[in-house]
């Protein structure tokens, strides 16, 4: 069969096919949804979005309900870290990206495969002009549906259908059967292929050549039709969902007649402007495309809150970065280019994602900041590298490959990238025994699981709980749906037994946004339940976690509840002091600022956010002051329901790692702070009474974090410090008003006699010294003394060795004085000795002996040690040292 020849010209460009696949399916009925952000939210099991489907995930688990059945996205994803993690091939293939776009649409039990099948052939047939005869298309192999359906109503020849099974090793476990889990949804699926032409090597799906480059798969539908459960039995689903996927690079590099993804439109802008920055000519070069590559991964990382760091997906973030400068460096830059990468970036994406734009400073900040960090070492490193390669045979050392990273800040896959290019290997085994503590970190910030994780069998069948908080303390006529324990539901809670119990409605307010669970009492006939914390569960289920009192405990039980009322409401100030302080810090510092975190507690609030520098005193008393205005200005708290869109619009500021759905809630102070928020608050602004920071610190690079109390307690701590000031009055003799002039003159007196003390030392030296010199024994044409002074400190000892040498000329003099059972040691070489000796070699021969350690100049070197009878010993032994040295 003869293949139709595609078009002599591009036909679309990048941003045409993300608009036009849009639009298409707008035209079918679908709602558009936003992409999400890199950084799941309220999600444990991922470390970054690497599917359209990630935000819908709780939608086909069934615990959440939206107000479409059909949706459309264009979502980034991200796969480089955690599970699916395609960094190392990136730069070395055609197609594998850390950063990519995933085009997908979705059915949430309206259509099914037929219409799913005739929207994609459409689309790409008709809308977006490819041949016919150049697409083939896989089915799962028992899936007949689908197969009559492409051959039957589409038209596809039979010999342009394959039937793939279960060719991973075990049933249902093949390239055409999709499951979220090892239980819950999953069913079959077809993917379409694009068939680039005889010219290029491989075979079609399915045969023995279809790892070759000839054979594209472009696009994915998945038919969720079964629910699994454990033992491995499917059982149709009542409402079976289509969730379908596209990667626009490959979409584009069809459509544009180019065979590789970095040949398309987007990416050929970005490759030129690398070329320019590093001065290369050679647009073939594979340290172009991994730049080009990389800047969209990590601006759009740095869009989406996440900052260089040493662990989880921070650390990430800086091993791409650094990636990207090696090969910067291989093309021969020394200095700062990358960030620059931001302009053509944002003249590529930047109408479609206007993120970019919005966040250009901190963008670009965050890079140079990165940038210039490893620039200083990346140098030296390269050249230890070259030193530890040059004598490596095949294998890089792992205590080499540590100390690369330890010392130069190149992560291990780094390391392992350049030896792949000289033909070496790493020692992962032996790096990771040498980065034993480190990697325990590593495992600890990447542990995504956590309490908030439910079977979906539990919540299945239940409607999301309603949150009665917001109006009062207490409710009654609580129906008991689940009480679960580990994950899993269980039938019967006995008496004295822990468990987390799912009410239909409750007043308790599950910790999410950083603020604190509820804790409190349920009640009912059959006994009591102490909470003694409220969480999320697959995100719309309230979780209460605590202990049984009582008879036997069934679901079905009905509940009064109480929750702890002054834990609440000193929660509650914190909380609303949380929302002033983040407007606050972007009024003082500017936009950049972006809450990274935050902890809201009863006794104190902590918050995290972008920036880059600790901030000065003066910064942080505007920052206090600014906060407590709008606190007297007592303003009415506005609370508002809408949709997100229209939220955003309002001004409403979204935080850093949380799950919004299409409608949110809205908190306004004034025209102070208006941001997204569903927690509790006060009503109005001067509830909060009084804000005061207890300090600011460093958690990360670029992230830093307040932490202050308000109400009660800051009264309690402002109190505390008045007493405290008394106190210091009273030491002083002075009142609280004087306390500072008093302190000032007793520093000064302080300060006069401590440069009289050191007079006295001086003189006391000088003594010591001249009676001294006149003892110097002859070694080899040299004037050596080695003794005890005591009395003397370091400062002394040392002022003692330069007038000692001043006075013998060549000479090699060694001075020790003790203090509560410790020696103090300063050693000094001098004239023509230096030529043969050196004094931190002599420090060292005396301290060894008496269990200490020195070292310093050539000329002049300090140590230590213990205080013991070795002493005279060691010092009577310096004679015959500098005789043996010299000899």
């Amino acid at each position: 069969m003869t293949l139709v020849p595609p078009p002599a010209v591009p036909t679309k460009t990048s941003a045409e096919i993300r608009s036009g696949f849009l639009e298409y399916f707008r035209g079918k009925g679908h709602s558009i949804v936003p992409s999400s952000s890199l950084v799941p939210g309220n999600d444990a099991t991922l470390m970054f979005t690497n599917s359209g489907m990630v935000q819908f995930k709780d939608v086909f688990l069934g615990a959440d309900k939206r107000s479409y059945v059909r949706a459309a996205s264009v979502q980034r994803c991200l796969r480089a870290g955690g599970k699916h993690n395609d960094l190392d091939q990136v730069g070395y293939t055609a197609r594998h990206h850390t950063f990519f776009e995933m085009l997908g649409n979705w059915s949430f039990g309206d259509y099914f495969k037929r219409d799913a099948i005739k929207y994609a052939w459409e689309l790409l047939t008709d809308i977006f002009g490819l041949p016919k005869d150049r697409l083939w298309v896989t089915v799962y192999h028992t899936d007949n549906e689908a197969y009559d359906l492409w051959a039957k109503e589409i038209g596809i020849p039979p010999e342009r259908i394959v039937r793939i099974g279960d060719n991973k090793g075990a049933p249902y476990a093949s390239d055409n059967f999709w499951q979220m889990a090892d239980t819950g949804p999953c069913g079959p699926c077809t993917e379409i292929f694009y068939d680039h032409g005889a010219e290029i090597a491989g075979g079609p799906p399915g045969s023995p050549d279809e790892d070759g480059d000839r054979y594209i798969e472009i696009w994915n539908l998945v038919f969720m039709q079964f629910d699994r459960a454990a033992d491995g039995t499917l059982s149709p689903l009542p409402a079976p969902c289509v969730d379908t996927g596209m990667g626009l690079e490959r979409l584009a590099a069809v459509l544009q007649h180019v065979h590789s993804n970095y040949e398309i439109d987007l990416f050929q802008h970005l490759i030129r402007v690398a070329a320019q920055l590093t001065n290369t000519s050679d647009l073939e070069n594979k340290s172009l495309r991994v730049i080009a590559d990389h800047i969209r991964a990590c601006s759009f990382l740095i869009v989406d809150g996440v900052l260089p760091s040493n662990e989880g997906r921070g650390y990430v973030l800086r091993r791409i970065i650094r990636r990207a400068l090696r090969h910067g460096y291989m093309l021969g830059v020394r200095g700062t280019f990358f960030y620059r990468m931001l302009t053509p970036l944002i003249v590529e994406m930047g109408e479609a994602y206007p993120e970019l734009v919005a966040k250009r400073e901190l963008i670009e900040r965050a890079l140079k900041t990165e940038e210039e960090r490893f620039g200083e070492t990346l140098e030296h490193g390269m050249r230890v590298f070259e030193e530890v390669a040059t004598r490596s045979a095949a294998t890089i050392p792992g205590a080499d490959a540590f100390r690369l990273y330890d010392t130069y800040g190149f992560p291990v896959d780094l390391t392992a990238d350049i030896a792949r290019e000289r033909g070496l290997t790493v020692d992962m085994a032996g790096f990771e025994t040498a980065m034993e503590q480190q990697r325990d970190r590593a495992r600890a910030a990447s542990n995504f699981g956590g309490q908030s994780q439910i079977a979906a069998d539990v919540v299945k069948d239940l409607p999301a709980t309603e949150f009665l908080g917001y109006a009062g303390l207490s409710a009654s006529d609580l129906k008991l749906v689940a009480i679960v324990r580990d994950g899993r539901g269980i039938d019967v809670l006995n008496d004295g037994e822990a468990a987390t119990l799912i009410l239909d409605r409750t007043p308790f307010y599950a910790e999410s946004g950083g603020q604190v669970g509820d804790t409190g009492t349920l009640t009912s006939g059959a006994g009591s339940f102490a909470v003694s914390d409220t969480v999320k569960l697959a995100g719309t289920f309230f979780g209460h976690v605590g202990r049984w009192s009582g008879k036997p405990l069934k679901v079905g039980e009905v509940f009064s509840a109480s929750v702890n009322e002054q834990r609440r409401v000193a929660t509650v100030l914190n909380h609303s002091a949380t929302h002033l302080l983040h407007a606050a810090l972007r009024k003082v510092l500017g936009e950049h600022v972006q809450q990274k975190g935050s902890l809201v507690a009863p006794d104190r609030l902590r918050f995290d956010f972008s920036h880059f520098a600790p901030l000065s005193s003066a910064e942080l008393h505007t920052v206090e002051t600014m906060v407590n205005a709008e606190i007297r200005r007592n303003v009415d708290v506005e609370v508002h329901e809408m949709a997100y869109d229209d939220a955003i619009e309002f001004g409403a500021m979204a935080s850093f790692g949380e799950k919004y759905g299409e409608h949110v809630r809205v908190l306004r102070m004034g025209e102070f702070s208006t941001e997204l928020c569903g927690g509790t608050h006060v009503s109005r602004s001067g509830d909060i009474g009084l804000f005061k920071l207890l300090g600011e610190s460093g958690v990360a690079s670029g992230v830093r974090r307040i932490e202050a109390v308000t109400g009660a307690t800051a009264l309690d701590l402002v109190a505390e410090k008045e007493q405290r000031l008394v106190e210091v009055g009273h030491l002083l003799a002075a009142s609280s008003n004087d306390v500072l002039d008093k302190l000032r003159q007793l520093f000064d007196k302080q300060k006069k006699l401590e440069r009289e003390l050191d007079s006295y030392k001086s003189k006391a030296a000088q003594s010591a010294t001249r009676d001294l010199a006149e003892t110097a024994v002859d070694v080899a044409g040299f004037k050596v003394i080695a003794a005890r002074l005591d009395g003397l400190d370091a400062k002394a000892l040392r002022d003692g060795v330069d007038q000692l040498k001043n006075k013998l000329g060549d000479c090699v003099v060694l001075l020790a004085s003790g203090v509560d059972g410790k020696i103090a040691l300063v050693g000094g070489v001098h004239g023509k000795a230096l030529t043969k000796l050196k004094a931190g070699d002599l420090v060292s021969h005396v301290a060894q002996q008496i269990g200490g350690k020195g070292g310093g100049r050539p000329d002049l070197a300090q140590g230590g040690g213990e205080d013991t009878p070795l002493l005279l010993a060691a010092l009577d032994s310096v004679m015959q040292w500098v005789a043996q040295k010299t000899g």
